[in-house]
């Protein structure tokens, strides 16, 4: 029996087509699958797409539609895409599928009998686009604090779920379960920002639009967002449904992909459901950093939203499936930059993976007229070449299970230099001078071509176009590519090698620069936020500006964005709230020092007092702030002038 392995990512929302930064979570999800198939698993790889919601019912009626006719079309060009990016799925759900709708209802029903869900009234902002809502004190500017739209009053009546009668419980879960929420950051931020500041009643059904699955029981309701989509990850395994075999077989869930901005939905709402429902909880979220594109978040008011069908066109699928998974690192953002990207391709692929193969394909056809046999001859070097070729399969099935796939690619990339390096050191074409040489010749290019051969098998997870060409310009196959047969170095008897068109030619960086620059326009110049009316000398010299040191920094509790500090004036102790809760933790403020508005009014933030204000530049959207802090040592207290 093989062992079971099941990996999700979260279901896409359909309100447009996916960027680069969605397809980002599907390839990592894609390479861990394949990673784990090839090692013996048995895997289920399911994704997916959210299609309910009053967004889309107000897309829909815009464009003349309906719902399930918008989502159709939206639908078949994800599914293009996953195909056009070589992804690996086994299920594809779609929350408007018959079966997943029937079970939701069941599970709706299930939770209201036990009396976790009961019915109230609900009245508050709410952001459409996020699906979120949201108290008076919750907004930024009167928008929406997670993406800065405009945000609308709604009252009506809902359906409410018991979240705060498991808040103990799933507290305890949580901090017994160390890999239930990784990496560590995300898991101290769901305890400290929203777990311990107490949890509150979730509404899960909307009376005020009809897209939605309707509530069994009371028809002018749906299920609002949380019940319906994050219940996809057991019914698309037929939980509920008169066949749960794999139910059965494959929950819980071994690994959750997810973007760090919907960690909270599946390690809060998501395991509160389960333990509801007596259902065992996944074994791992994973809540991944994001892909910014130059520094900034992508989003279409901003222009700057990257199509990964434009990439894998001008670059090819693999180079875009390498670079995706190896600029987001286990605990960090990634960075998307047309000129970075280029250059990637032409170190690590062209210049590192496409000339190694190349010039051990061009050797062997030149001096062993296309076959190559097992050298007998060793000498220096040769040692060790085999050593690191046989400690990075074990190391990368570590990093693997660690989910750390980047550092996986980094030591896949130690055994691609280390091979290079080994030509550079045996000089082939050196020795093919002497016929004396020929052995030691025909060594040198066995060991390259095992080491080639193990690279190509550890690559199949992540660039499977590349290893499938690989294998077949050194007619690798059956037995000397599976998992197993890379663990021992000399496992290849005999091949015939062709050579085949290049892996990754090198790119010429200035004139691919120009074509994408052409392909997405110019870019819109930066706008600079307007300027403030005038004042005089006099207006500004009313301001007191000081020098403070932050003694002390926590959360305020049942507040997200609000930081309570004290902070030395220079011999008077002041309590500043600040809302800079979002962009830094309070212990890494402690012994900073940073400028205070010294005379400003005191005014009470969530009913803690505070008595004045740290200065800190922030971009318009929000997305980054930071503090203005002073580089040289300066006496608290000083005046800034």
């Amino acid at each position: 029996m093989k062992e079971k392995y099941y990996i999700t990512t979260p279901i896409y929302y359909p309100s447009d087509r996916l960027h680069i930064g969605n397809t980002y979570t599907t390839v990592l999800a894609d390479a861990l699958a394949r990673f784990k198939r090839l090692t013996g698993y048995d895997v289920f790889f399911l994704t997916g797409t959210d299609e309910h919601g009053q967004k889309i019912q107000r897309i829909a009626e815009k464009k003349g539609v309906t719902p399930k006719e918008y989502v159709d079309n939206i639908v078949a060009s994800i599914k293009e895409l996953w195909k056009t990016i070589n992804i690996s799925y086994d299920k594809f759900i779609r929350t408007t599928d018959d079966y997943h709708i029937k079970a939701v209802q069941d599970i709706f029903k299930k939770l209201y009998e036990k009396g976790d869900i009961y019915k109230g009234y609900y009245e508050g902002w709410y952001c459409t686009p996020c699906e979120s809502f949201f108290t008076e004190t919750q907004l930024v500017d009167g928008k929406c604090p997670d993406c800065g739209r405009e945000v609308e009053w709604t009252k009506e009546e809902a359906y409410f779920f018991k979240l705060s009668k498991y808040q103990d419980k799933l507290l305890k879960y949580i901090e017994e379960h160390p890999d239930f929420i990784l990496p560590e950051k995300r898991k101290n931020e769901m305890i400290n920002n929203f777990i311990k500041p107490g949890l509150e009643d979730l509404c899960v059904s909307r009376t005020s639009f009809t897209w939605g699955i309707p509530v069994s029981f009371d028809e002018k309701h749906v299920v609002y967002v949380w019940i319906d989509a994050l219940s996809n990850y057991i019914t698309a395994l037929g939980y509920g449904s008169d066949d749960d075999s794999l139910y059965k077989k494959f929950w819980p869930a071994d690994v959750h992909l997810v973007g760090k901005d919907i960690v909270r939905f599946h390690t809060i709402i998501w395991p509160i459901m389960l333990m509801a429902l007596d259902i065992p909880l996944p074994k791992t979220v994973y809540g991944h950093g994001w892909l910014l594109v130059d520094g900034g978040k992508m989003s279409k008011s901003k222009g700057n939203v990257i199509d990964p069908v434009v990439l894998t066109e001008h670059f090819g699928v693999d180079a875009v499936r390498y670079y995706l998974l190896k600029e987001i690192s286990f605990e960090h953002d990634g960075n998307y930059n047309s000129e970075m990207f280029i250059k990637r391709i032409n170190s690590d692929l062209a210049n590192d993976l496409g000339n190694l193969v190349s010039r051990t394909l061009t050797m062997i056809e030149k001096y062993f007229n296309g076959t190559i046999e097992k050298g007998i001859f060793e000498g220096e070097f040769d040692e060790d070449l085999k050593n690191t070729a046989l400690e990075v399969p074990k190391n990368v099935e570590n990093l693997m299970d660690s989910l750390r796939v980047s550092e996986a690619l980094d030591e896949i990339w130690r055994l691609v230099r280390r091979a290079n390096k080994y030509i550079d050191e045996t000089m082939p074409w050196v020795l093919a001078k002497d016929d004396a040489n020929k052995e030691r010749l025909k060594g040198v290019l066995y060991n390259l071509t095992e080491a080639i051969r193990i690279i190509s098998v550890l690559i199949s997870s992540f660039m499977p176009d590349t290893s499938r060409k690989i294998n077949e310009q050194f007619n690798f196959g059956g037995k000397v590519v599976t998992w197993d047969s890379i663990l021992e170095f000399g496992n290849l008897e005999r091949v015939s090698v062709k050579r085949g068109e290049l892996l990754f030619p090198r790119i010429d960086v200035e004139k691919k620069l120009e074509e994408l620059e052409k392909l997405y326009g110019q870019k819109e110049e930066k706008k600079m936020v307007p300027i403030k009316p005038e004042i005089t000398i006099e207006d500004f010299d009313k301001i007191d500006l000081r020098v403070v040191k932050v003694l002390e920094a926590e959360r305020i509790k049942g507040a997200d964005k609000l930081l309570k500090l004290k902070v030395d004036l220079g011999g008077e102790e002041r309590q500043i709230v600040s809302g800079i809760a979002k962009y830094y933790e309070p212990e890494k403020l402690v012994g900073k020092k940073v400028i205070l508005v010294a005379n400003l009014k005191p005014v009470k933030l969530r009913g803690v007092e505070s008595f004045g204000m740290i200065l800190a530049a922030s971009t318009e959207d929000k997305e980054k702030l930071v503090l203005a802090t002073v580089d040289d040592d300066i006496e608290t207290g000083s005046q800034v002038k």
